[in-house]
């Protein structure tokens, strides 16, 4: 299906909500093993159905279906004792609306979209960039 296009996977026609995904990501979240479980409890799942203007042109990015998710705040280890205390919270962002159309153009579990973007968020949350993370994926560092 093409981007605003309706798909034949929901039930009663009905797109899964915000709430559907967040509770995806809440299972995910649970199901992590420790330590990674311990540094991520406080971090706070958020869905949207699309990343803010202001992200979009942060990242250069033109199209906003390109943008699954974000990690917000800062990495495990990169905080330091000696700043002031903060007034936000680490938080993962999760972008509905290009997740559900990844998941009617891919035919993949929504789940298993969902959980691999979370994934791919915490690993900024411990500090590895996209580059880290590809390098861990395929098997080159």
């Amino acid at each position: 299906m093409g981007r605003g296009g309706g798909s034949d996977k929901t039930q009663g026609g009905a797109a899964p909500t915000a709430d559907d995904i967040e509770r995806i990501g809440r299972a995910v979240l649970a199901e992590l093993p420790e330590p990674f479980r311990g540094h991520v409890q406080g971090v706070v799942i958020r869905v949207q159905d699309f990343a803010d203007e202001q992200t979009l042109a942060d990242m250069d990015i033109e199209d906003p279906f390109d943008l699954l998710g974000l990690y917000h705040g800062v990495p495990v280890g990169h905080a330091s004792e000696f700043a002031p205390p903060r007034q936000d919270v680490d938080m993962i962002f999760l972008y509905r609306r290009p997740l559900l159309d990844y998941w009617c153009d891919s035919g993949l579990p929504l789940a298993d979209i969902v959980r691999n973007t979370l994934i791919h968020e915490i690993g900024h949350h411990f500090g590895y960039s996209d580059d880290d993370m590809e390098r861990i994926e395929f098997g080159e560092g």
